[in-house]
């Protein structure tokens, strides 16, 4: 089983498009959201809330970070190394 590893990267295009990003990836079984970019840790906190929503649900859960401050390259080698059950791939995304 393989768990995609997400490295978010801001800005993003349009803010709208975060909702169904996040079900993409909570479909595809992500084990990690990784953003970054200006404004970060804001985005990270939204991805947190559409993951739990009203917490009825505990099967959604994707763990996020935030990393402001820090290079796109290393966000990508924290999140390859990033590894639960199952080792996937690191995507960098951008919405």
């Amino acid at each position: 089983m393989t768990e995609p590893k997400i490295v978010l990267a801001l800005p993003m295009s349009d803010a709208t498009l975060l909702p169904a990003f996040v079900e993409k990836w909570l479909a595809e079984n992500a084990s990690l959201i990784a953003v970054i970019g200006e404004g970060c840790e804001g985005i990270e906190d939204e991805i947190d809330w559409l993951i739990v929503g009203d917490g009825s649900d505990p099967s959604r859960f994707i763990t996020t970070s935030s990393h402001p401050g820090e290079t796109l390259d290393q966000v990508v080698e924290f999140a390859t190394a990033w590894r639960v059950t199952a080792d996937g791939p690191t995507q960098i995304v951008r919405i």
